[in-house]
Formats: C-alpha cells, structure tokens, sequence
C-alpha cells in the first residue's frame, strides 16, 4: 500500500500499548448535501451557525483539501464503505436515476434533448464488497447506522452490510416518506416518534442509546444525516431566527450584494441567506452536539475517535439554490470545486493536536484503510484499492506550507461522472495532482460513418493560484495538460470506466 509519508505503527506512538486494552470506538458524521463553505470552521462569514462541528475543528485536525469521490450522494457512500473509486464499482450515480435503457424507452423527456445517453451504472452496493462495518464487525465491533443509507434495495440495506442495527437506513435518498423531516416518518426502518419529532434529534437519541448499550465493547457509529438534503424544511423556531438574521444581513449591507449568477445555463446562488436551510443546517449541527456531549459525559471521550464529511458539495444551482459555495465554483452535480470540496474533521484524543490544519489532498476511499489502522487492524489491500491511510497525515505535527509545483509526482486523485446531473452538470471526468487540477468533458465526434464519445472540452487549473477555478490553462501548459489527461485516460482503463453513448435520438437544434 503506498503511504503519505513514512509509515508510522501505532504501536510506536503507543495508541495500542498495554494501556489501552481496548480498540478505539469510531463516530463517523457523515452530512448529506453540505457544502465546504456552509460551516464555521471553513468559512468564518457564514451565515449559519455551527458551533459544536466547530468545537470539533479546534479540538481535532481539519482538512481544507478534502473530497468526496462524487459530485452526488451513493457513488461517495460506497466509496466510504468500500475504499473503491465509484468508477472502478460501476456506481458512478446517485442510485435511483434513470438508466440509459429507460431513457430509450420512454421515448420523451429532458434526456432526449441531449446528445449523450449516461452511462449504464450498477444501483446497489454489491453483497461481495467487505464494506467498513463488516471488517470492524468481524474485529468484534457493535456496528450502529442511522439515517440516510441510499445505496440500494431492500436486501442490500445496512443490516445486510455490516451494521447490527439500522434506524432509518433504507433505498430512498431522502425523508419523503410521511411528515418527511418530522414525525411520523413513514420510515420501515425508523419506528415514529410523536407527532413533530424532529428527524436530525432523533438519530442523535438513537445513537446515544446505542452507544449507553455498548459502552464496555467497542462500537462504531455511523450518524448518515438526512439532512441537509432536500426537501427543504425546518423547524419553526430555527427558521423565524434566520429569517430575523436575513433583515439584520441586508439592512448592514444595504442591498450592496448580487444574489445570483450563472453557470452554464443555470442560475447559482452567490450569497448565503436562505433562512429555511439555515435551520437544517443548525438544527443537524444542534444533533452532532448532542451525540457529543454524551461522549464527553460519559467519559467515554478519551477512547473515540470522531470523524465528520459530507457526501457532495453544497446544493446551489437546482432544487431551490438553498446554498452558495463560493469562492467555490458550482456546487452539487458538477465536477468543479463546489460539487466536490468537503467540510471534514478528524479527533483522535490523545494523538491528534488540536486545531491543526492539513492542507493534503485526500478522498472518500480514504477513511477504509484510515479507520482499520486506527483500529490496529491488519490492513485489506484487496478491498480498499483506492483508499490510502490518513494515519501519517493526521500523526504529522508539521505541514507542508505549499502545494508542490507544476512537475509534482505526488499522488493523483480521481473523479469519472459519466451522467447528466440533476443540478445541471454534464458527463465528464477528473484528475488532480499537485496544485492542479484536469476535468474532460464528453461530448460526441464523428469517425467515419460512426459517432463515438471522447472528450470534446479540456478545462485546467491551478487551485493554488485559482480555487474558483475561472482561468483555464488547458491552452497555456499543453504539456502539463496533455500529461494529465494521459494519467486520467490510463486510470480509466485501469478501473474498466464505463462512459456514456451518443443518443440515437438526440437532433441538433
């Protein structure tokens, strides 16, 4: 397995020394929807309030150079569990979205105005994988999930994936079943509450009673929030609050603001003000509070390690633009910066040093290997291909002050999203390296008699220099450009990617 820097055993530091006779427990946050630039420790100015994912960055690592392996939610879901790319497991989309077959078959609707048919994509998590909990529970882990699950059908829910017990966890990609966000759920996995339960509280209590029962055993658990997806909804309370803090933002900026922009054919949100999101923001940051003041009180702190992420950046040009990611460009559904940057932390009491920052690059497969090491668990190369250990990066006291130059051979990271996304983006693939980063867009060309996919629109940047990524140097740095597409272009093959088709039925207008 390759390695950030040199490999540190965690029997030298003394993390698995015969002091500690048991593993570490693992709290893994995982957050649905939310952008890099929506939480306090990103982004001082935001206008939502999250003060306990920010006691968290002051008391932990945080990466300001983390990704999630896909612009939407199941593809980054399986690459958690498994440690794969989605690319090499054929998830490259959210599970649910329409197959190329039924798109063909429907012969109407906004597909058929476009000049790609997606890719075909598998939409479920495969039995085979040995997910996370699996190999934590064969380690003699108590295996906990709560929430959103959305990676496939019935049979394929997290009791069949590793997980002892299951609050919420089912195929659907958000609460639409019954008062959604509030009680009663209309849930099968998720008994309801009385009348008005707020969903985001609710994992929280079920997670703290798990983790009363199991506190003399190691556990894992993972809280997979709902929210902030949509449907948009909060509490009364939280949204008169953030409707006030609106008035009070733009009475001091006396209207001096441009709300909206574009990208591509949509509009984009660029200011942070939307009071009903606020609220769910809030409201989710109030649940992770609660799960970790329970830690703290029972003293079961000091053997936690606590990790928080989200699955794609935030929503900000479709479904009512809750969001504005900027200077991020794009958001959900695109492979820029938006669509792509997380939010993510990292406590490991005793060993990380608090409030430290790491500017490394690292992904979604990452926390696999990450997690198995902390564990003192023998590593599964077979299974995490993709990811690497973060254990040195978190270990590492000093960082690096730069990103490495343009002829850097450090590690590359990849994205393939052969789709059209919902929220306006279109199929394409990815590459960094270094400060820079490569996206390919696909588009269909003609040889001979036949039309073929290839990427028609080359797009590079220097994220050190350009994190908004609004000048590409594809023209500029040819080299370095036709370089990195070699890279991309051989990691495709290496994972067997799947891309899309030209439509049969798309006409040029």
């Amino acid at each position: 397995m390759k390695s950030y820097f040199l490999p540190l055993t965690l029997a030298g530091i003394g993390i698995m020394s015969g002091c500690q006779k048991q593993k570490p427990n693992f709290l893994f946050f995982l957050v649905d929807d939310l952008g890099y630039m929506d939480v306090g420790f990103n982004n001082p100015e935001t206008f939502y309030e999250t003060p306990n994912a920010d006691r968290l960055a002051t008391e932990g690592v945080r990466f300001t150079q983390a990704y999630a392996a896909c612009p939407v939610c199941s593809p980054t879901r399986a690459s958690i569990m498994t440690g794969k790319y989605p690319a090499r497991l054929n998830t490259t989309d959210y599970f649910g979205a329409p197959q190329p077959e039924a798109i063909l078959k429907r012969k109407s609707g906004r597909f058929h105005s476009l000049p790609l048919l997606p890719a075909h994509y598998q939409d479920r998590l495969p039995l085979e994988e040995v997910t996370l909990a699996e190999a934590l529970k064969e380690a003699g882990y108590a295996t906990f999930f709560a929430g959103k699950w959305h990676l496939g059908p019935e049979g394929y829910w997290p009791e069949n994936q590793g997980f002892d017990v299951n609050m919420g966890g089912i195929t659907r990609g958000g609460p639409y079943g019954g008062h959604k966000y509030f009680s009663p759920y209309g849930n099968p996995r998720l008994p309801d509450g009385p009348a008005g339960e707020h969903l985001p509280d609710r994992l929280a209590t079920e997670a703290v009673k798990f983790i009363q029962m199991h506190e003399h055993e190691s556990w894992l658990a993972y809280v997979s929030f709902y929210s902030v997806h949509t449907p948009l909804m909060a509490r009364e309370d939280l949204k008169k609050k953030y409707e006030q803090k609106r008035i009070q933002m733009w009475n001091e900026r006396k209207g001096d603001s441009v709300v909206w922009g574009r990208e591509g054919e949509r509009k984009v949100r660029l200011v942070q003000d939307h009071p009903v999101y606020a609220g769910m923001v809030e409201a989710m940051d109030q649940a992770v509070g609660k799960v970790l003041d329970y830690i703290r009180k029972s003293g079961l702190e000091k053997n936690t390690i606590v990790f928080y992420m989200s699955d794609n950046g935030g929503l900000s040009t479709s479904e009512g633009h809750p969001t504005s990611n900027l200077p991020l460009r794009a958001g959900k559904g695109w492979l820029y910066e938006g669509g792509i940057r997380e939010p993510m932390l990292i406590k490991w009491p005793g060993v990380t040093t608090a409030g430290t920052v790491c500017d490394e690059p690292v992904i979604s497969t990452d926390f696999y290997p990450t997690i198995l090491e902390m564990a003192g668990l023998p590593l599964r190369p077979k299974q995490h291909v993709d990811g690497i250990s973060m254990v040195p990066l978190v270990l590492q006291k000093e960082r690096q002050s730069s990103i490495p130059a343009e002829n850097d051979t450090s590690r590359a990271i990849f994205w393939h999203y052969p789709h059209w996304g919902n929220q306006g983006g279109s199929p394409g693939a990815a590459v960094r390296r270094g400060r820079y980063k490569l996206i390919e867009f696909f588009g269909t060309v003609s040889r001979g008699q036949q039309m073929t996919v290839a990427p028609t629109r080359v797009e590079l940047y220097d994220l050190q220099q350009d994190i908004s990524e609004t000048k590409n140097l594809a023209d500029s740095l040819p080299d370095l450009r036709n370089e990195l597409s070699q890279l991309l272009h051989n990691w495709q093959k290496e994972v067997d990617a799947s891309f899309p088709a030209p439509n049969p039925d798309y006409k040029k207008q």
